[in-house]
């Protein structure tokens, strides 16, 4: 599926991978609208061909009101759902039990939020005109190979994201009739903002872990394999693992 001239939404977008794929679908001749939380716009450099909307993935109003902008600036074709968060917290530590408002957080933001996005979106896609092979967009997903190799500390994050891998195949059956595909894509350990407060030797342990390449991924590299999933026509209903072969170890 061509992106020129077409819009695109990626949540997250305001930096790490879904900066990266906002960049990247921009440069391919999209009009891309960046969605994210305000406080992380007002950290977001300016891209040609971005625009950014503040909006909660998990506000289903914000989301209608992101979505009617890029269908605005139509066709949407396009829609990367990289918004997430990642606290850790076992399930039972010294201090106590799971925060169970903390477990239902993460769940909203990661799970809810992604199916808000794409429920919404779906609808906006479905109004497009198909192209000459019945195609009317793309719809690509963000899980981990935590939702596989969750660690110590992941309950909450683990099972957010193995939600989004139970969400792939089915969605994908759902959409097939308004000819939308659905792709997710489990990264591993990449290099965004949420790893730039730890320390060098820290992230060289985790290089070291990686069978190959050793070294972290980056985000350039998932908004690649995203492009490369909307290029595909056939590639529908696939959970793509990015993770030079990672498997986690219990911590």
């Amino acid at each position: 599926m061509l992106i020129s001239d077409t819009s695109a939404i990626v949540t997250g977008g305001a930096s790490g991978l879904g900066g990266a794929t906002a960049a990247a679908l921009a440069g391919g001749g999209a009009r891309v609208f960046a969605v994210d939380l305000q406080a992380a716009i007002d950290k977001a450099p300016e891209v040609d061909g971005v625009t950014y909307v503040a909006a909660d993935v998990t506000e289903p109003e914000q989301v209608q009101a992101a979505v009617d902008a890029a269908e605005g600036a139509g066709p949407l074709r396009t829609v990367v759902n990289c918004a997430g968060i990642g606290p850790s917290a076992r399930i039972l530590s010294k201090k106590g039990p799971h925060d169970l408002a903390l477990f239902r957080k993460v769940v909203e933001v990661n799970l809810i939020g992604t199916f808000n996005v794409v429920t919404l979106a779906a609808q906006a896609i479905a109004r497009t005109d198909a192209d000459e092979h019945g195609q009317r967009g793309v719809i690509v997903n963000t899980a981990s190979i935590a939702a596989y190799d969750g660690q110590i500390g992941q309950a909450a994050y683990a099972a957010s994201k193995g939600g989004i891998v139970g969400l792939n195949l089915p969605a994908a059956r759902d959409l097939a009739s308004s000819g939308i595909r659905v792709v997710t894509i489990a990264p591993g350990i990449v290099d965004t903002p949420m790893l730039a407060t730890v320390s060098e030797e820290f992230r060289q342990a985790l290089a070291d872990g990686i069978p190959f390449p050793k070294r972290l991924a980056r985000p350039e590299e998932y908004a690649d394999l995203a492009l490369s999933i909307i290029a595909q026509d056939y590639l529908n209903g696939e959970v793509i693992r990015l993770d030079g072969a990672l498997r986690m170890a219990p911590r």
